[in-house]
């Protein structure tokens, strides 16, 4: 990865965006005109040339993005999407912390202009918004009792034992349990991953499923809990990317071209290493059109 981030300019992306969405702009945002608090193309673009803020959207996760005591937004899709909208010329950002199945919807209606906290690039999801580049290559895991008393190494084996797993609502592992033939009835959903760790620890799951790092952090501090080790996904990885509302491809654009360089430089791994990012999760060239595909 060439890394010549600093030679950047802040503001040209920026200038160069714009530049080719006003016409777009001016036509979308008169049939929008209409519908409070909507988002039409271009309006964030022009929003940070004025100053405005950024509403950064995400459901509250220790690893992905939280807040933290002072308010301030941390976790590997925060704090990567600060830097790079600082490098577009934003300064004011505000952060709305929801549930993770009210984020495209919150998006939909034009309550948040980016969602952040490692969602994945899928097919549903390119439908009703735009994904920037995958900023990661993330593969899933399976958090179980200690000592794996049921030995689970994979989705199949819990299909296949008739046992209950649980999951977040929205993540990519429901998709992932249904197409394995994991009963729906077996399939449980809750919040996010602090709530996917207590349903096991509680026995009201035999086994738990999501990413890597979202479930090794929320188990970091439990000894009752453990990953599945080897764990044998029968899926391919998840690509984690920024996305936007529908009509702000010149945003999706602009962020597209900053990451080129910034993705893998030192200037980014020294962001994310605390958060358990390491270059083996660096992208690996896939890319966003044919992920929005398969």
């Amino acid at each position: 990865m060439i890394k010549h981030q600093h030679q950047i300019g802040r503001t040209d992306p920026l200038r160069r965006s714009v530049l080719r969405g006003m016409a777009a702009l001016g036509i979308t945002a008169a049939a929008m005109g209409s519908l409070a608090g909507s988002a039409s193309a271009g309006e964030l673009l022009e929003r940070i040339k004025s100053g405005g803020p950024v509403r950064i959207g995400f459901s509250s996760d220790r690893v992905w993005g939280f807040r933290g005591g002072n308010n301030e937004m941390l976790g590997i899709g925060n704090v990567l999407v600060l830097e790079l909208f600082k490098k577009l010329g934003a300064t004011k950002f505000a952060p709305v912390d929801m549930e993770w199945g009210s984020l495209i919807p919150a998006m939909q209606a034009g309550r948040i202009d980016v969602i952040t906290g490692g969602m994945f690039i899928l097919p549903q999801r390119c439908r009703n918004v735009l994904f920037t580049n995958p900023y990661g290559t993330v593969y899933g895991t399976i958090v179980v009792p200690k000592g794996n008393p049921k030995g689970l190494h994979s989705l199949p084996d819990i299909r296949d034992k008739g046992l209950t797993f649980v999951t977040g609502a929205g993540y990519a592992d429901v998709k992932r349990a249904q197409e394995t033939g994991i009963p729906d009835d077996k399939i449980m959903q809750v919040a996010g991953y602090v709530e996917i760790a207590q349903a096991v620890k509680s026995g009201r799951a035999d086994a738990g499923g999501g990413e890597y790092l979202g479930i090794k952090g929320a188990i970091r501090n439990d000894d009752s809990l453990e990953l599945a080790a080897p764990f044998i996904p029968n899926y391919k990885p998840g690509y984690p990317a920024f996305a936007f509302p529908q009509g702000e491809q010149d945003t999706v654009d602009a962020i597209n071209e900053l990451m080129m360089d910034y993705i893998g430089s030192d200037e980014m791994m020294s962001l994310v290493s605390e958060y358990g990012y390491d270059k083996s999760l660096l992208p690996d060239g896939s890319k966003t059109a044919d992920l929005c595909k398969s």
